[in-house]
């Protein structure tokens, strides 16, 4: 079992101090072990205030498959249509409590991206227009196109932006 996530891990030692984090990455642990390897997990944490924390995870040989799938899917020019209609076809959705869990199938997706599988061309277009009103709401300029594969693996989802 892997977790990364985006923040430093938490002390060894659990103070009441507000910060959820200590008590999602034991939750986000005890997740993963209830997966097949080769999995990649979205994990949502809705908290009282009405945000929500993300959390990214991975079963055994997740994290290298992850990224050997982020690797080929941006070679051969995959978009953010493309990683949404490739995903929905292999995402598992469940809940406990507030915590909403994706858990991606990787090996089913990496045959789609070796296979050249392309998201429907209507899909693309929705996503060019929620883009143009988004970026007419703020007053930006969007840029041309649909944005790229969003990622399934550690490197790409880590970085930032």
């Amino acid at each position: 079992m892997t977790v990364v996530a985006a923040f430093p891990a938490p002390s060894a030692l659990l103070t009441p101090d507000g910060d959820a984090r200590p008590v999602e990455k034991a939750a986000v642990d005890g997740i993963v072990d209830g997966f097949e390897p080769e999995t990649f997990l979205w994990i949502n944490f809705h908290r009282p205030d009405g945000g929500v924390r993300v959390w990214y995870a991975w079963t055994d040989g997740g994290t290298v498959l992850g990224d050997r799938i982020d690797g080929l899917a941006l070679a051969t020019g995959l978009d953010f249509a493309d990683w949404l209609h490739i995903g929905d076809r292999y995402c598992e959705h469940s809940t406990r409590g507030r915590i909403a869990i994706q858990a991606y199938a990787l090996r089913p997706i990496l045959a789609d991206v070796q296979n050249g599988v392309r998201g429907p061309e209507d899909r693309r277009d929705g996503l060019r227009r929620v883009i143009a009103c988004a970026a007419a709401k703020t007053g930006q300029t969007p840029r041309p196109g649909v944005p790229r594969w969003l990622g399934v693996g550690p490197t790409l989802l880590n970085r930032k932006h």
